[in-house]
């Protein structure tokens, strides 16, 4: 299926493994000239054929300076895709196996600062061009913004703040030509599930439970109609979607397997 995407331009975020990886593997094959910032550049990555920026977006100036590049290598951004999230598992463990009255302040800066406001602060950069070229931003949230028990709290509150912004952007920025989606996959088949040093793996060995045998029975609790969980190329497929041409705006695309049920 040709989306009519070729000849555009893309900034992904967080490009260098996981669903980002994916997204700029499709993007690629669709015709877009893409710049992916993450902190690493993996081999995967290069192999892409992607432009890679190392850049820390959780930093106050991280997003415009990765924006800023693209703007200079690109000469204009089409579509601006905000996948980067999760971080270091040390920091996103503490919000599953913590209380509110034990998480500290930091750990919400930190959360808020890679999951919230990295969008934020890319989506200002990249505003003017967007608005220029009739643009789009596409939001990678989670199903944990609307499910808090399936995922960290603190990354939950985060992500559900991100869906708003999601609003605002499609909101204040639709009359000039700027559309804004948010897409919030389940849980995925990347690192967080498989690694060994992952949240899943951290969360079984804190139960004193075996990988594989805690990270099959999460699954099956979930209770998703599919049976399994979603794969980092489905999900780029849904993005890869929402940036192409179409009269979308405002809205959330779920795509967790059926876990989320509820009206």
């Amino acid at each position: 299926m040709d989306l009519n995407l070729s000849g555009k331009t893309a900034v992904v975020t967080g490009g260098s493994k996981g669903i980002g990886l994916a997204t700029v593997r499709l993007l690629v094959d669709e015709g877009v000239t893409v710049v992916s910032g993450s902190r690493t550049v993996t081999p995967e990555l290069k192999e892409t054929g992607a432009i890679p920026i190392t850049v820390d977006l959780s930093t106050p100036d991280g997003p415009a300076t990765l924006v800023g590049q693209a703007l200079a290598e690109l000469g204009g951004i089409d579509i601006l895709v905000n996948n980067v999230g999760v971080g270091s598992t040390d920091e996103i463990s503490q919000g599953a196996l913590t209380s509110l009255l034990d998480l500290p302040e930091s750990a919400w800066h930190r959360t808020f600062e890679l999951h919230f406001y990295s969008a934020l602060r890319a989506v200002r950069a990249a505003l003017p061009s967007l608005v220029e070229r009739g643009g789009v931003v596409v939001n990678v949230s989670s199903i944990a913004a609307r499910d808090i028990t399936t995922g960290p709290f603190d990354y939950a509150v985060a992500k559900a703040a991100l869906n708003a912004f999601t609003k605002v952007v499609a909101r204040q920025y639709g009359p000039q030509g700027v559309r804004a989606l948010t897409v919030s996959p389940g849980p995925v088949n990347t690192g967080v599930w498989t690694d060994d040093d992952g949240l899943i793996a951290r969360l079984a060995r804190e139960q004193g439970r075996g990988h594989a045998e805690f990270a099959a029975e999460t699954i099956a609790n979930l209770g998703a109609a599919t049976g399994r969980i979603t794969t980092p190329e489905e999900v780029a497929r849904l993005i890869a979607f929402a940036a192409s041409p179409n009269n979308l705006t405002g809205a959330e695309f779920i795509i967790d397997g059926g876990v989320i049920s509820q009206l």
